[in-house]
Order: C-alpha cells, then structure tokens, then sequence
C-alpha cells in the first residue's frame, strides 16, 4: 500500500526518455531498451571495448598504454542516448536511473563478477566539494544497487579523491593519467581483502580506473576488476 502511494506521488521515470515507465513495475520502457546500444562481442579482452574482429585481443588503446588492472565491463556504448541520460544522473538528480543500470549489470554479467572472486565492490570517489554540491556519488550508488542483488560488500572508504582535478576532455590518455596520479590515495584498507571491483559511470581512455587501481595495488590489493555502465567505443 505504501509503495503504491510513493509510485503516484513519483512515478518511475525512465533513464532513456524520462518519462513516466510503463507498465509499472519495470525500471525502464520497453521500447526505449532497443534505444541502448548494448556492448556486443567480440571485445577487448582486457577493458571489454568492442572491437571489429574475433582475432583482435585487445583494443588500440590497451595495445599502446600500460594496464594494471586485470580487466573490466560494461553495459552500454557510450553514444548520445548514453551521454544524455548519464548527465541526468549526475546534473539533475536522475539517481533512479542508476536502479536499471544496476541491476542491468548484475544481470548480465554475473557469472563474470562471481568468476573475479572479489570480496568487494570499490566505488570510484568524487572530491567531497562535488559529492556536497552533487549530494550522491553516483558510482556509490550503483555499487549498492549490484551489491545489494548480489550479496557482494560495497566498500565506498577504500579510496580517497583528494583533490578536484582539471577536466579530462581536452586532455590525451597519457596526459589524463598524470591529472589523476595524485588525486585518489588509499583509504581503509580491509584486512585479507586480495580482489576487489572498481565501480564507475563512463570508462572512456581508462586513466580513471587506471590510477585507482596503482593506488589499490600499492594499498595490497592483488587483482583489480571494473564495471562500469557506459564505455567509450574502440580506437
């Protein structure tokens, strides 16, 4: 009775279009699934771009830079449908988006995360200003969200953002890496944690996951998985 009473006040909306889902009960349109441009096969075996051809290992970019992290998922291209909605996410509160998103995630790649043996997710921080002026973190969220369906323990301390830094998109991978070496440090540390699961928003070059992982590692973390909802296309 009291969720149907909230479900009037404030109906779903869904992350593609926004309007209101229908039927109710489901986390996104029917229709605007087919929107999505889900990651297909083949992919790079290592940061899970899609690329041209089943003999390709690994995409242009894990081929040239240097990569720490064992390797990682997504869910969605990143193209415009991608773009707008998570921009919703973060600039106009859209965080319910994240329930589909999640739970997305969980669905499809769940034999995948049980085979990383991860004793638990670690969500990519934001500097606390943002978090303040944003009031969620949105890769918090959405580590809850798979968790909670998962049983797998969300640790949201085990990394620091010290530091805002400057803006990514004007920047090359190698440049990006550099804007990011000094803005995560290692927070608490779970005693005989060995994997752990880097969970993000958009996975673009790979600086961002890049860098959290070089902190983890040196923090004694052995293997360093990710997920994220969007993921750049293959270069």
């Amino acid at each position: 009775m009291q969720s149907s009473f909230i479900d009037l006040l404030f109906p779903r909306r869904c992350p593609v279009c926004d309007g209101i889902v229908m039927p109710k009960g489901r986390l996104i349109c029917p229709e605007c699934v087919k929107v999505l441009s889900f990651v297909k096969d083949p992919v790079c075996k290592k940061c899970g771009k899609e690329v041209f051809s089943s003999d390709i290992e690994y995409c242009f970019d894990c081929m040239k830079h240097k990569r720490t992290f064992e390797y990682g998922r997504a869910l969605i291209n990143y193209d415009e449908n991608a773009k707008n909605s998570m921009a919703k996410i973060k600039y106009k509160n859209k965080r319910e988006y994240l329930d589909f998103y999640g739970d997305a995630i969980s669905l499809r790649y769940e034999k995948m995360i049980r085979r990383m043996g991860a004793g638990g997710l670690v969500p990519v921080p934001v500097h606390p200003s943002r978090k303040k002026e944003r009031g969620f973190n949105q890769a918090e969220l959405l580590a809850c969200r798979i968790g909670a369906g998962l049983k797998i323990p969300v640790l949201p301390d085990m990394l620091v953002r010290s530091k805002k830094t400057m803006p990514q998109k004007a920047l090359n991978p190698a440049e990006r890496l550099k804007n990011l070496e000094e803005a995560f440090l290692p927070g608490k540390i779970v005693e005989g944690l060995e994997n752990v699961i880097l969970i993000d928003d958009i996975y673009t070059t790979g600086s961002t996951v890049e860098a959290c992982t070089r902190v983890l590692k040196k923090s004694g973390i052995r293997k360093v998985y990710f997920l994220t909802i969007c993921i750049g296309r293959g270069q």
